[in-house]
């Protein structure tokens, strides 16, 4: 029967999803499905986040992949566990180096742009900590997946068709040919419906399952990744892969109301966050939906990330320090500055001291918030020939100021934008929580917690709920269902607002709440995209 997949003309509604032994939440049903059939087979959260994550880089190629990063926040036995899977530039990068290619800024496409993958790195260290099921298992449905195909879903076919469209302007040289034959095979990319598979990912997927991922940083599979950078002139080389390793951090957080959120500390973009959240508990909000509400969200929002976009990059080369820009005297001197008008945003002076995400829980009270992205979409345009490994261009995020924090040096992780959030009140779990999607991510972060938590939203209204983005100075971007009074008023206070076509723009989130009394999960799913709640 032929239909338009992505007209949906009428309203339609979810429910909260409950269940008490497992549950699994992320943008692709059948990621979320692979999931929970891991958490049946006997594996835990962890294991079960794994697998999801693995199957994500098959059955959402435009968001995430081998050849991208990760982050993680693991609550097990009482305790949170913070993992950094972000990868540093190539040791030979410079920016006179990439001055003397030709380059003012450092372009979005292309091997300058690649920094050292830690997808791989990530899941094998999770595994090994954590796991209760070799990789070689937890793996088996995304090597599945990617072996005999699945059908492409409406959300995913709609972003891949527009990378395809983009891509065959934009990516002429030869080094891009091997996305093409990759993802759009035969000249054109597959349809909604249309069943796609890729051997080469598949046996990527199985090499890294028996090696552990070592083939991926020193074997056959680093062997390949040098050879294809040495071919086109990258700066990436195999002794960058075999030097990298995945960092196990102690997550930052702040108290908001009785409870804590948190964050993986910098080089991510979740101290943002914290630092709008510690600047608004500081106000009583009468309600969600009232001027007042939006207005000292979307200005304390700006003066975060101001400071976020000045001071965050590798904490090594931050000139300032989390627990200053997260310091009370900080946010209440960042908190006069809200006044009853849009303002210029300004970084101020604290004290001197395209991606996934998934959510999954099991009967045992693990919980896993986990996020993976190859940035920008696919990435940087570069697939490794006959893997199915599309390299990340997180390198586009460096600045080419020497002055500035986040200035390109070799061997350096940058200011990275993919956050996995967490939630706990007193020694208890609430839960993972997550909204992907580039600068969007921790204003995603401020909007779902304060509905959880003042506005008192179950988890899947908490994602519902229309959204708003800063964009840049006075900007802001509302969903097309936002009320329109209210961004009138908005407008009124100096705000310069614009109204989106679709809610593209503003993240796709998920939710596994957890209760302590009775381990009941209660999971909320997006429904911006493809977004499925799998519970057992």
């Amino acid at each position: 029967m032929k239909s338009d997949h992505l007209y949906n003309p009428y309203p339609s509604q979810r429910m909260t999803s409950f269940s008490n032994k497992g549950m699994v939440a992320t943008s692709q049903p059948l990621a979320a499905q692979a999931g929970l059939d891991i958490l049946k087979k006997g594996g835990n959260a962890i294991d079960a986040a794994i697998a999801t994550a693995a199957c994500l880089t098959v059955v959402e190629p435009t968001s995430n992949g081998i050849g991208g990063d990760s982050f993680a926040l693991v609550w097990t036995k009482g305790k949170l566990h913070g993992l950094n899977s972000s990868g540093p530039s190539p040791r030979s990068i410079s920016i006179e180096a990439v001055k003397e290619k030709g380059h003012k800024d450092i372009p979005k496409y292309g091997w300058v742009p690649v920094t050292v993958p830690g997808v791989p790195g990530g899941w094998a260290a999770l595994s090994e900590r954590f796991g209760t099921l070799p990789l070689t298992e937890v793996l088996k449905p995304a090597i599945e997946y990617a072996e005999e195909g699945y059908p492409v879903s409406p959300v995913l076919g709609r972003f891949w068709n527009a990378a395809a469209d983009r891509f065959k302007s934009e990516l002429t040289d030869d080094e891009f040919q091997h996305w093409f034959e990759t993802f759009a095979p035969n000249g054109s990319v597959p349809e909604i419906g249309e069943v796609w598979r890729s051997e080469g990912h598949a046996n990527t997927l199985r090499e890294i399952a028996e090696t552990n991922a070592e083939s991926f940083y020193r074997g056959s599979l680093a062997d390949q990744i040098d050879a294809f950078s040495k071919k086109y002139d990258g700066f990436l080389r195999k002794e960058d892969l075999a030097a990298y390793k995945p960092e196990w951090v102690d997550p930052i957080g702040v108290e908001y109301r009785g409870h804590k959120v948190w964050e993986i500390p910098p080089n991510g973009q979740g101290i943002i966050a914290l630092m709008a959240l510690n600047m608004l508990k500081g106000y009583e909000f009468s309600g969600k939906e009232e001027l007042d509400t939006y207005h000292k969200q979307i200005e304390a929002l700006k003066l975060a990330f101001t400071d976020g976009l000045k001071y965050v990059t590798e904490e090594r080369s931050m000139t300032s320090t989390a627990n200053a820009l997260l310091s009370e005297k900080y946010a209440e001197e960042r908190r006069q500055l809200i006044g009853e008008h849009a303002r210029q945003p300004e970084p101020g002076e604290p004290p001197k001291g395209g991606t996934v995400y998934l959510a999954t829980a099991d009967g045992d009270g693990n919980m896993v918030s986990f996020i993976q992205s190859n940035y920008m979409g696919f990435g940087s345009g570069l697939v490794v020939p006959g893997t199915g490994i599309a390299l990340q261009n997180r390198g586009h995020n460096f600045s080419m100021d020497p002055e500035h924090d986040n200035r390109l040096e070799g061997g350096k992780r940058t200011y990275h934008t993919i956050i996995p959030g967490f939630l706990t009140k007193g020694d208890e779990a609430v839960g993972p929580f997550g909204v992907m999607g580039g600068f969007m991510q921790p204003q995603g972060h401020v909007q779902v917690v304060m509905n959880t938590i003042d506005f008192h939203l179950n988890p899947q209204a908490a994602l519902d709920a229309p959204r708003w983005q800063w964009m840049e100075s006075k900007k802001v971007l509302v969903e097309p269902n936002f009320p329109n009074h209210i961004a009138q008023a908005l407008a009124r206070k100096g705000h310069q607002i614009q109204v989106a076509l679709d809610g593209g723009p503003f993240g796709r989130g998920q939710i596994i709440w957890r209760d302590p009394k009775t381990g009941v999960l209660m999971g909320g799913t997006e429904s911006r995209t493809d977004g499925s709640v799998a519970a057992w």
